[in-house]
């Protein structure tokens, strides 16, 4: 990934919190000279070792299939929004603005597993459910459905671990513009759609590159 140093993200902990917090991820296997994609809801744990990404596909789809065969990454796209000329300060007074577009993203580098274990697939699709009910007045849970409905289901999918080699990202949110500008910028993104509120917000406390 291209990441110039100003917008490079490498802090561990930070990318696995952002990872957490997105909770949906493209994965990709490079397998006898193609590119096999699949989009996932995922978990995320922490062991003293290392960090550890899990996730299921359906049965059908052949991702499973080649999980130890080829090589593999895990990207995760946050908050992103076009921003617009008129946001900068500077437009007003030199017109030498231009859009662009902020983002922030995530890619991890590691190692695909299929789980075939059932009781693993179990203990994933509860903690999947508990992750992404959380805070709902009433949390659905897996048991709450028909166990022999359940069941059928669990037999069309298959669980995915992805162990962790290296995390990298890249928090482009104009690191190199001018205070006044980034000001000006947090106040107009903060008016628009959801992503852009969102990265107003991390404009706001991501701190301006040293000159």
């Amino acid at each position: 990934m291209y990441r110039p140093k100003n917008s490079a993200i490498d802090d561990q902990n930070v990318l696995s919190a952002a990872v957490d917090q997105i909770g949906f991820g493209a994965l990709v296997t490079f397998h006898e000279g193609a590119f096999e994609t699949s989009y996932l809801p995922v978990v995320i744990k922490q062991t003293q070792t290392e960090f550890i990404i899990e996730a299921h596909c359906a049965r059908a789809n052949t991702h499973w299939k080649i999980a130890d065969k080829g090589t593999s990454m895990f990207m995760f796209q946050g908050p992103h929004a076009y921003v617009s000329a008129g946001h900068y300060a500077t437009k007003s007074e030199t017109g030498k603005v231009v859009p662009t577009w902020n983002y922030i993203v995530v890619h991890a580098h590691g190692t695909l597993q299929a789980m075939k274990d059932p009781n693993w697939l179990v203990a994933h699709l509860d903690e999947l459910t508990a992750k992404n009910e959380e805070g709902r007045a009433e949390p659905w849970q897996v048991s709450d459905a028909p166990v022999a409905y359940i069941a059928a289901l669990k037999r069309g999918i298959v669980g995915l671990r992805f162990r962790v080699n290296k995390f990298e990202g890249r928090w482009k949110l104009e690191q190199a513009t001018p205070a006044k500008d980034r000001a000006s910028l947090v106040q107009g993104l903060s008016n628009e759609g959801d992503m852009a509120r969102d990265l107003a917000e991390a404009l706001h406390y991501f701190p301006q590159a040293e000159d």
